[in-house]
């Protein structure tokens, strides 16, 4: 039933369901952040929640933050 009725979603909801669950995480994400690191100002934060899905090269070269070093 549920697949049935994703059949039968238009796209638009479909793209909207999806950026509500992105949205969702997120969320969990900055939670679990500063539950860790509730010192960390709001530039850290980001940092440490970018950290969770841009590999580490990629972050040490563009942000000059090394997730091993600095923490997730």
């Amino acid at each position: 039933m549920l697949i049935e009725g994703y059949r039968k979603m238009p796209a638009w909801r479909k793209l909207q369901i999806v950026s509500q669950a992105n949205r969702f995480a997120r969320q969990l994400i900055l939670m679990d952040i500063r539950s860790r690191y509730p010192n960390a100002d709001e530039e850290e934060c980001r940092m440490r929640m970018a950290s969770r899905w841009i590999p580490r090269d990629l972050m040490i070269r563009a942000f000059g933050w090394d997730p091993e070093e600095h923490g997730y």
